[in-house]
């Protein structure tokens, strides 16, 4: 009864291997309620936008970006505690649904599409654009959700175009990435609206763009190789800080340069592969 209380005796060293509180399984789970209410947020500011007021546009934006920041804290949090639980990764892939998926989605929708202007000019393609808009979002929303269901059942998976030996890589874009390109371009404009069809068509193809990526099998940099535990770990913590001060000062130009730079190289990544090997 003793070890039970205290932990588990190892069989090759006799030590004593203590095991997590019963408390250390909430915080992990903390960080994603906090995921889960910048979604929440981030929908109810996504439907009280307009024109005239696109700060909510800016707010919503800005929420999907904040839980970006949980969404990577909870998974370390529960790996660092070893209070990792089947319960845990159900309630993070939930969450990864409502807040990259429903939201970004409605987002992308009443910001980009909703909002064009009747202009006589081009009111049949503007109509056409705001249909093509409703099935390009929801198609966002079936890739990401089709992207996590295929991460949850996968073991060890393997890119279509393998990378450098002993790194790891994601098999498609994350969710959480997918959802900040979004959210990084509707920051970068202060939540203005797109004004004109044209713009609004190359906001569909970059939805387009974003949900192929997700359900695709290329390589994407997953950066499980950066950790504070190296044996330089300050220059991790200053080039950390950097970041965070540039991002600050500058967000809407530093973050629109991480999301695009993220998406852009993972097409470069599959191009290189694909140039590479008639060569060999």
């Amino acid at each position: 009864m003793a070890n039970e209380a205290q932990g588990v005796v190892s069989g090759s060293t006799g030590k004593v291997k203590r095991q997590p509180s019963r408390g250390m399984y909430i915080l992990p789970s903390l960080f994603t309620a906090g995921n889960i209410a910048a979604g929440y947020y981030a929908i109810t500011q996504s439907v009280q936008g307009t024109v005239a007021d696109p700060a909510y546009f800016d707010r919503a934006a800005l929420a999907i970006g904040f839980a970006v920041l949980f969404d990577g804290l909870d998974g370390r949090i529960a790996r660092m505690t070893s209070t990792t639980s089947d319960f845990g990764k159900e309630l993070d892939s939930l969450a990864d649904v409502i807040t990259f998926g429903v939201a970004p989605s409605l987002l992308a929708y009443i910001w980009g599409f909703r909002m064009l202007p009747l202009m006589p000019a081009h009111v049949e393609m503007r109509d056409q654009l705001v249909h093509a808009g409703v099935f390009i979002c929801f198609l966002f929303l079936i890739c990401g959700a089709s992207r996590l269901a295929r991460f949850n059942i996968s073991i060890n998976p393997q890119p279509r175009n393998p990378g450098r030996p002993g790194h790891k890589y994601f098999v498609g874009m994350p969710i959480p990435a997918g959802a900040g390109v979004i959210a990084a371009v509707i920051h970068f404009r202060n939540g203005t609206p797109i004004e004109h069809p044209w713009f609004a068509l190359g906001w569909l193809c970059l939805i387009t763009l974003t949900g192929f990526l997700m359900v695709s099998s290329w390589r994407f940099w997953s950066g499980k190789e950066i950790g504070l535990g190296d044996k330089q770990p300050f220059q991790m913590v200053a080039l950390i800080a950097l970041v965070g001060v540039l991002i600050v000062r500058y967000s809407e130009y530093v973050l629109l340069i991480i999301a695009l730079g993220y998406l852009v190289s993972g097409v470069l990544a599959r191009l290189a592969y694909s140039w590479s090997r008639p060569r060999k």
